[in-house]
């Protein structure tokens, strides 16, 4: 089944729609039959699901990479999160741009309600890898916080990308720094919460906490940290 997502994923091949011609095209550009489009029952919606976890998967493998050298070779600049994140948004966008014409179709399918659930668990497990491999080991409410709200930003981002026509999409680069930086600021305004709050933050950590879990377990994924 792998082999024929990979081919309906291929940019020559991809084009978004709610039928069978994207797994038929996939099948017969490995040698398949197309009419092995019947087991994909979700249509469009699971060559969208293969594609986002795949992305994901290779972004998982290059920030892992790139934190082993860190850890081998600190310099100043890989100890700035927000950079970090920066670069690990932008490393991600940026698997989207061959697919840019069909893109928002992609997102209009994801955004019906019975691929809500998948969508959102594919984005909640995206942006929990890029805090952590950008060194968030945090246990208390900034852990969710930051998560939360660099998901508003892939997101608002990905859409900017998609009106963006400038070179190599500096528009979109830079409207992401600019994002990172007012998050930045207003995460500094949540940390100064009094102590009074602390009982309301605390059942928040746990609702957000379980968000998460139940993400990764849609996705068939361990929690192992």
């Amino acid at each position: 089944m792998s082999m024929i997502l990979d081919g309906a994923s291929k940019p020559s091949v991809l084009v978004i729609c709610n039928n069978f011609s994207l797994c038929t095209k996939g099948a017969e550009s490995v040698d398949y039959p197309g009419i092995i489009h019947g087991l994909f029952p979700n249509r469009g919606a699971d060559l969208v699901h293969y594609f986002y976890l795949t992305c994901n998967k290779e972004l998982n493998k290059i920030l892992e990479e790139k934190a082993l050298t860190v850890e081998k070779k600190p310099t100043k600049e890989t100890k700035i999160l927000e950079l970090q994140v920066r670069n690990a948004v932008e490393t991600r966008l940026r698997m989207v741009i061959p697919y840019k014409k069909t893109w928002p179709q992609a997102l209009a399918l994801m955004a019906l309600p019975p691929n809500v659930p998948m969508s959102l668990a594919n984005l909640l497990t995206l942006v929990d890898d890029i805090c952590y491999y950008a060194g968030d080991r945090s246990v208390d409410m900034n852990w969710y916080t930051r998560r939360v709200v660099l998901a508003g930003i892939y997101k608002t981002t990905e859409l900017y990308m998609l009106q963006d026509n400038s070179e190599d999409h500096q528009k979109t680069w830079n409207f992401l720094e600019r994002r990172i930086k007012d998050a930045t600021q207003i995460h500094t305004i949540l940390t100064t919460t009094s102590d009074m709050a602390l009982p309301d933050l605390n059942r928040a950590s746990e609702a957000a906490s379980a968000a998460f879990v139940t993400a990764r377990n849609i996705l068939g994924l361990n929690w192992n940290r």
